[in-house]
């Protein structure tokens, strides 16, 4: 099995993502999904945050559990479609269209951009996505 400590290459950013002096890095060091065991939970909530958007590898195992974690702890979760794979690929959308569908917002990346780009309404509160 994969040893993951802390410092250790299989915990490590790869490249060519770099992380910068204001990102947020939690620390997941057992398991399979990338909310339990982690403090990604109490670090969203206090940001206000109420909707995750889940992409990424795979769609066999981490894109589920992150989903499925998300809805039990009481997120909104989106799900671009076009922004997560697994294997096989053509797995993929089956998976999404039978599983994730019944609990999240499925939708595309531009879809996600562009309702972030959209003007906040005179008033409204600011919601972090």
């Amino acid at each position: 099995p994969v040893q993951q400590h802390t410092g250790s290459t299989a915990v490590r950013v790869a490249p060519p993502i770099e992380v910068a002096d204001e990102d947020l890095v939690v620390r997941r060091l057992h398991g399979l999904s990338p909310l339990a065991g982690t403090d990604v939970d109490p670090l969203l909530r206090n940001l206000g945050c109420r909707t995750l958007v889940v992409t990424g590898v795979s769609a066999n195992i981490a894109i589920p559990n992150a989903v499925f974690d998300a809805v039990n702890l009481g997120y909104t979760a989106v799900v671009p479609a076009d922004a997560i794979a697994g294997v096989p690929a053509e797995y993929t959308p089956a998976m999404v269209r039978n599983t994730l569908a019944l609990v999240a917002t499925v939708t595309t990346t531009d879809a996600v951009l562009g309702g972030w780009k959209r003007p906040r309404r005179q008033g409204a509160a600011a919601t972090p996505a």
